[in-house]
């Protein structure tokens, strides 16, 4: 797809990372003139998206989680990808309360949550390991 505007950018999986991805993305989305309630969907979207990275993916135990985003027309385009352990079933883990972890630490409602408050997800396998997650959202403003 040719975007108007594009950005990539590769943080480390730190949890101190998850607050810059979530405002690097709300600024580069600032050039569609969101309202308030899209910012933090788009927010709260890739908020979950680079957590489960951190979480999920790695473990906590560091790696690189890949930002990137695009604007064509009235769309942002969101990629969040990793090189983690990957999910064995997607189809069971984009189900309302899945979860790999504890249910005291994590609700499960990660991709739910994604899912609800973007136009579109999906989610798939990463060559050689972990995840892709792909997000879009029509801004209406």
């Amino acid at each position: 797809m040719a975007f108007d505007n594009y950005f990539k950018l590769t943080l480390e999986a730190k949890n101190v990372n998850e607050s810059f991805a979530r405002g690097v993305v709300a600024l580069f989305a600032s050039e569609l003139k969101p309202t308030i309630s899209e910012i933090n969907d788009i927010k709260t979207a890739v908020s979950e998206a680079v957590t489960n990275s951190i979480v999920h993916g790695y473990e906590n135990k560091g790696g690189e989680i890949v930002l990137e985003a695009g604007i064509s027309g009235n769309t942002l385009d969101i990629t969040v990808s990793d090189n983690g352990i990957g999910i064995g079933d997607i189809d069971m883990a984009l189900q309302p309360f899945f979860t790999t972890k504890s249910e005291e630490e994590h609700s499960g409602m990660g991709f739910t949550l994604m899912d609800s408050f973007m136009n579109s997800l999906e989610v798939k396998k990463n060559t050689p390991s972990g995840l892709v997650v792909h997000m879009t959202k029509v801004i209406k403003g």
